[in-house]
């Protein structure tokens, strides 16, 4: 059985793979971008590609200009060809969960913004069902409001504590994340909504709007497997 490491680099690779030249490129934040990364790099030495990249987070962009990929920011550009993002869970609807890495609000603009999504993956990230956790990026006025809506619509909400630090992650906007634990994901579009409605909630992870133009590259041990809507 193929290891998720090398899952996770064959899809990347395969996702470089769509890159054209002159091309407007969304970056996402993950471990399986950055194999996108290494061999876009590859590509501007070896093939003189010229593209621009857009990324989703501070993380990104440090990693992208260590790897010489020429950067752009959200004001210069009126629509981006392709993003290359990763996501914690994709259903049979191609509907998705991101937030892992806490950039998903950053991400969710950067898709909205292209013509095109790949997500890359392994396989272990492929389910029938959403399941959770749901990050949530929140407003720090509006935590306790927050926390008591999510309550009262069942399940359980989590501050999500940082690893190497006290206390709650922040965002690369400054706002703070939880992790919500539905009972049951039943109706994606319907969750979305309700908690990005709740007054201070700046987005969830739920990802339904961009499925029709989304593709899965998916990393096996017998090649990349490519998922359309």
């Amino acid at each position: 059985m193929i290891q998720k490491d090398d899952a996770k680099r064959t899809a990347g690779i395969k996702a470089a793979e769509y890159i054209k030249n002159g091309m407007i490129v969304g970056l996402g934040t993950g471990s399986t971008v950055v194999y996108t990364m290494e061999k876009l790099a590859e590509r501007i030495k070896s093939e003189s590609l010229f593209i621009k990249g857009v990324p989703t987070s501070i993380q990104t962009a440090l990693r992208a200009r260590s790897f010489g990929i020429p950067l752009i920011s959200s004001d210069e550009f009126e629509s981006i060809d392709i993003t290359i993002d990763g996501a914690d869970q994709i259903d049979r609807n191609l509907y998705l969960i991101k937030g892992r890495g806490a950039a998903h609000v950053r991400e969710r603009i950067i898709a909205d913004a292209s013509e095109e999504l790949i997500i890359v993956a392994d396989e272990s990230k492929l389910c029938d069902e959403l399941s959770g956790p749901v990050p949530v990026e929140v407003i720090p006025f509006a935590l306790g409001h927050v926390i008591s809506r999510l309550i009262q619509m069942g399940g359980r909400p989590e501050i999500r504590e940082g690893l190497k630090k006290d206390g709650p992650v922040f965002s690369d906007n400054g706002n703070i994340i939880i992790d919500y634990h539905p009972e049951k994901i039943s109706d994606p579009i319907r969750l979305e909504s309700l908690i990005n409605n709740i007054p201070g909630v700046v987005s969830c992870g739920i990802f339904t709007e961009f499925s029709k133009k989304t593709i899965i590259i998916i990393g096996t041990e017998n090649g990349p497997k490519i998922i359309r809507s």
